[in-house]
C-alpha cells in the first residue's frame, strides 16, 4: 500500500508509538544485566501483561529457553534478538493478502461489534482499493443504526465510490441488492457492512448468517471474504469475539484496528496461536484516523515495533 521509503519509515515510527504502552515494558528489562530466571521470569510477566496472555507468553518463555541453551546466548541483546525471531516465527502465518482478482466483483462482508471501526476500516479499505485501480461498491447493511449509513455515505463521497442504502430496511435484502448491482454494473469488489449489535449476541450471529445467505443468492460463493474487525485495546476479549464470530459465519480475515497508543498489542500474538494450524489471516492492522494508519499487516514489522 505504500511504496517509499519515507512514507513505509513514517508508518514503522506510528506503529512503534501505538504499541509504546507495550514496547516501553519489554524493551526497558533490557538493561545488559544477566539472562538469569529472575529476568526471564519478569521477561514472561511483562508478555503477559501485553495482552498475549499466559499461555502463549509462557510457549514463547518455553521456546526462548531452549534458543538459550542450544545457542548458548550470554547476553540480553542476543536474548532480545531471540525473542524476536520467536515472535516472527509465531506471527508470520497469519499474514494474509486479499486475493482481489478470485471473482468478480469479490464480495467481502465486515462484521465486527458496535464500535470496533468496522466503518472506518471499510472506508479506508476502499481508499485502498481505489489506489490499486478497483472499482468498489458499498453497502450500508447496518440498517439499524443511521450514524453507520451516514458515515458510510461520507466515506462513499469522499473516495467517490457508489453506497447502497435503505433507511430501515431489511439488511439482508440490501446485501442482496448491492452484491446484484455489483454484479450488473461490473465493481471489483462489493464491501457490506453489517449491524455489530442486536438485542442478543445470538440475534446478532442469526442475523448475519441471513446476510450471509442473501448474498451468496445474488451471487453463488459470495461472500467471498467474512473479515472481523477487531478494536485492539479488547485485549483477551478479543479472543472470544474471534471465536464467536468463527462459530457463526466463518472468519476468512481479520482487521485489528486502534493500536494508537492504549491497546497493549500482545493478543495479535494470542489470536494467531488460537488457531495455530491455520490461523484467520490479519489482513490490516490501524494505528490511527488517517488513511494512511491502516496498513497490510507484516509480521516483522509487528515484532521490531513491539519488542525492539
Amino acid at each position: 500500500m505504500i511504496t517509499t521509503d519515507n512514507k513505509k519509515v513514517g508508518w514503522l515510527d506510528r506503529l512503534k508509538n501505538g504499541l509504546h504502552r507495550s514496547r516501553v515494558n519489554i524493551i526497558g528489562l533490557f538493561t545488559g544485566g544477566k539472562v538469569d530466571e529472575d529476568f526471564l521470569e519478569e521477561l514472561e510477566f511483562a508478555l503477559i501483561s501485553a495482552d498475549m496472555g499466559v499461555s502463549t507468553a509462557g510457549e514463547l518463555l518455553t521456546r526462548l529457553r531452549d534458543t538459550i541453551q542450544l545457542k548458548g546466548l550470554k547476553t540480553q541483546e542476543e536474548v532480545r534478538d531471540a525473542l524476536r525471531e520467536e515472535l516472527i516465527t509465531l506471527l508470520t502465518p497469519a499474514e494474509g493478502e486479499l486475493n482481489i482478482d478470485r471473482s468478480k466483483p469479490l464480495v467481502m462482508m465486515m462484521v465486527g461489534v458496535n464500535g470496533a471501526g468496522k466503518t472506518t476500516s471499510i472506508g479506508k479499505i476502499s481508499k485502498w482499493f481505489a489506489a490499486h485501480d478497483k472499482s468498489v461498491l458499498l453497502a450500508a447493511g447496518d440498517t439499524f443504526r443511521a450514524a453507520a449509513r451516514e458515515q458510510l455515505a461520507v466515506w462513499g463521497e469522499r473516495n467517490r465510490v457508489e453506497v447502497i442504502s435503505q433507511t430501515g430496511g431489511d439488511p439482508a435484502a440490501v446485501a442482496f441488492d448491492a452484491v446484484s448491482a455489483g454484479k450488473a454494473r461490473g465493481a471489483d469488489v462489493v464491501i457490506v457492512d453489517t449491524a455489530g449489535r442486536l438485542t442478543t449476541q445470538t440475534r446478532l450471529m442469526e442475523e448475519l448468517k441471513r446476510i450471509a445467505r442473501a448474498q451468496n443468492k445474488a451471487l453463488e460463493g459470495a461472500p467471498h471474504e467474512v473479515i472481523l474487525v477487531i478494536d485492539g485495546t479488547n485485549g483477551q476479549n478479543a479472543l472470544a469475539q474471534v471465536e464467536a464470530f468463527d462459530a457463526a459465519v466463518n472468519l476468512t480475515g481479520l482487521i485489528i484496528t486502534k493500536l494508537d497508543g492504549t491497546a497493549k498489542g500482545g493478543v495479535l500474538a494470542a489470536i494467531t496461536r488460537m488457531r495455530a494450524d491455520r490461523p484467520i489471516p490479519i489482513y490490516f492492522i490501524g494505528v490511527g484516523e488517517s488513511i494512511e494508519d491502516l496498513q497490510p499487516f507484516k509480521a516483522e514489522e509487528f515484532a521490531r515495533a513491539l519488542v525492539g
